[in-house]
């Protein structure tokens, strides 16, 4: 062979050789310096290696792969975030914040499985963190995702690559597929730096932690990530392999670390209930000692085929739970309390504060609730008060400090009128909520109260999705509903992103909106207690809008199913002025149903009765409007009394319960049939 063409080869073989060493030897130091807390050589010796890999992969491109350790110094910057479904729910825990809750606890668990023997638990902290759920394939990381709302997540691989305690690559005896989830958390050392470091440079001071954390791993430009020192534990793992699943969850974590994944040293396991409360005291007794934060402690039930014949409910598993630790608490003097109106009219008032710093943050504003909540701990403005902060959520103010009550506090009073848009405030006799009737025309409301009127079940305006609906707001092109019916497309195309097809699509669904029908109006304009029953019952009850809106509240009273609250409501938004205002327009703005007399003419299904199951090319909701314009009723079961059963696709149980009782079974093609006759 030509010695000339040998050697390039022998090169190449030399610079893999020693590329893989590389990555060989970080990674086994980086295994013992965060897994293991154990670290073999010193920094400069680990940076020498690190820097060597580096120089050589940039020399030469083709040696990178997806599983370098060089990755986690960050990569370019991305432009958005994309959305995955998880596998597996990311589901929450329900909390117990006593141990006469956690016992409660204990004892369903034995109900359900009928023993009175003991159950073991694993514990371990309850970071205050995000959690991440970590996908392995073959062994290499592929993908990362947060919890997002439970059911899909962000992908965030990039990111979570520059954590140096979540292996690229994992050791030995793996399965093909594996899930791993746990909590990316900010270390409270690294914290303190981080807002050292932005004071000196005059930037935005992180609030705690855990949204230093999130922060962190929402950062576009991963190489913002990488110098930020987050860190990684554990929880639990998913296979592919259902075989390969061990027979304790404590098993399962420590698997996790043979495989080189970092797990909390301060996971235990425990005996029995009593042991539970224990290690939870005994967990809280260092909790400031801890370098991370936590706010409680994961009890699960330890053996696995346990948790299985447990399941689940809608939103947590049955076999685990949080225990909640109380909240830090400090004393500061309430200076004043505004009233924030909400997006559905709620007002609720904030407490002024001192400026006193909570679990690391300073507070100046914290939550008071409602006025039933100020009446009942007997708050005044210029108390001294304990405030309470957990974790992120809004600071309260607990109780006022009686004995350090100076002269001249004041009652807090509850406004009269909305502070946004003047309209009256009502607050019902047993409600602790108080709330602004502006309804359509509080500028506070205003974006809640349009995506309500244009959703499906409302006047159905397809195309105007929140984010335009924001936006149209947000330009000030519309104020009120009534607006909408008078948008030109020069307006749209305003909007970011509104292309000529989009614009004139949105105008044809407004148009196409006008011919509506009674109930779905009364619907649209979200009064407060009335959902699609009791509008279709105001529409069957009135025989126009005027004698609705005229309306007392003793004849609403009269009403089947309507009772005194939703009368209140009623009554009280019709007689606001603004509300009327915005009604008239947009009937002048052509807003149409067809009159009781038009409506008789359709009634031709009147006293029968329907139950509608499985899967239909139509909405059931569309259905469900068509028959009771029509004269018909709409029931949940089937009985003796069910005129008939539509069924579509996978109708299950209520079609065998049809047939036993001889219901007639009216496919989708005799609905059509049905309806049109009626027409």
């Amino acid at each position: 062979m030509d010695k000339q063409k040998l050697k390039p080869k022998l090169a190449e073989a030399s610079l893999i050789k020693e590329v893989e060493f590389l990555r060989s030897e970080i990674e086994k130091h980086n295994y013992a310096y965060y897994v293991l807390d154990e670290p073999t050589i010193p920094d400069i010796e680990f940076d020498r290696l690190f820097q060597r890999l580096l120089a050589l992969e940039a020399t030469y491109p083709h040696l990178q792969t997806p599983d370098s350790p060089s990755h986690r110094v960050g990569a370019a910057p991305s432009t958005a975030f994309l959305s995955e479904a998880h596998q597996v729910p990311m589901l929450s825990l329900d909390n117990v914040f006593t141990e006469e809750a956690f016992f409660q606890f204990d004892h369903r668990i034995k109900q359900m499985i009928d023993s009175s023997e003991e159950i073991e638990y694993n514990c371990e902290p309850k970071f205050d963190g995000v959690a991440v759920s970590i996908i392995y394939e073959h062994g290499v990381l592929v993908r990362a995702l947060t919890r997002g709302d439970g059911y899909t997540g962000e992908n965030i691989t990039q990111n979570i690559k520059t954590i140096k305690s979540i292996p690229l690559k994992l050791k030995k005896d793996f399965p093909d597929y594996l899930e791993i989830r746990g909590e990316v958390y900010f270390p409270l050392s690294g914290f303190e730096k981080l807002n050292q470091q932005a004071l000196s440079t005059n930037d935005k001071l992180f609030a705690n932690p855990r949204n230093a954390a999130a922060g962190s791993l929402r950062q576009l430009d991963s190489k913002i990530t990488a110098k930020r020192p987050l860190a990684f534990y554990a929880y639990s793992a998913i296979y592919s392999e259902k075989n390969l699943l061990p027979d304790t969850h404590n098993e399962n974590i420590l698997r996790l670390k043979e495989w080189g994944i970092r797990t909390c040293p301060e996971t235990a396991v425990v005996k029995n209930k009593n042991e539970v409360i224990h290690y939870c005291q005994q967990l809280l007794s260092k909790r400031h000692s801890l370098p991370y934060e936590i706010d409680g402690v994961v009890i699960k039930v330890n053996n696995i085929a346990l948790q299985e014949s447990l399941g689940f409910v809608a939103r947590a598993p049955r076999w685990a739970v949080a225990f909640k630790f109380p909240a830090q608490e400090e004393i500061t003097t309430l200076e004043s309390v505004d009233f924030q109106v909400g997006r559905t009219g709620t007002l609720t008032p904030v407490a002024r504060l001192k400026p006193v710093r909570v679990a690391g943050v300073v507070v100046s504003n914290a939550t008071l609730h409602n006025m039933d909540e100020i009446e009942r701990k007997g708050i005044e403005i210029g108390d001294t008060v304990i405030i309470r902060r957990a974790g992120d959520v809004i600071p309260e103010v607990v109780k006022p400090i009686l004995e350090k009550r100076p002269l001249g506090t004041q009652k807090i009073i509850l406004p009269t009128h909305c502070p946004v848009c003047g309209a009256k405030v009502v607050r019902l006799e047993g409600e602790s909520a108080a709330k602004c009737e502006g309804g359509l025309s509080c500028a506070a409301q205003r974006i809640e109260a349009i995506k309500h009127f244009v959703s499906r079940k409302a006047m159905n305006i397809e195309g105007l999705g929140a984010k335009i609906i924001e936006q149209l707001v947000n330009a000030k092109l519309i104020e009120n509903v009534a607006q909408l019916y008078t948008l030109s497309k020069v307006e749209l195309l305003q909007l970011e992103r509104m292309g000529d097809k989009l614009a004139s699509n949105i105008l044809e669904a407004i148009e196409k909106s006008k011919k509506t029908t009674f109930n779905k109006f009364i619907y649209a304009l979200g009064i407060r207690e009335v959902g699609e029953a009791t509008a279709h019952q105001l529409s069957e009850s009135y025989s126009d809008l005027n004698s609705l809106m005229q309306a007392d509240i003793e004849s609403l009273e009269s009403l089947q199913d309507i009772g005194p609250v939703s009368a209140l409501h009623i009554y009280s938004f019709f007689r606001e002025p603004s509300n009327q205002n915005i009604i008239h327009q947009l009937i002048e703005n052509g807003v149409h149903w067809p009159s009781k007399l038009e409506k008789a003419k359709n009634t031709d299904l009147s006293g029968k009765t329907y139950v509608i199951t499985g899967t239909l090319s139509l909405p059931r909701d569309e259905i469900k409007a068509a028959l009771l314009a029509r004269g018909a009723k709409v029931a949940s079961s089937v009985s003796k009394n069910t005129s008939g059963l539509i069924a579509g696709d996978k109708p299950g149980s209520k079609l065998t319960q049809a047939q036993g009782l001889g219901v007639p079974i009216i496919d989708e093609n005799e609905l059509k049939l049905i309806l049109s006759k009626t027409e």
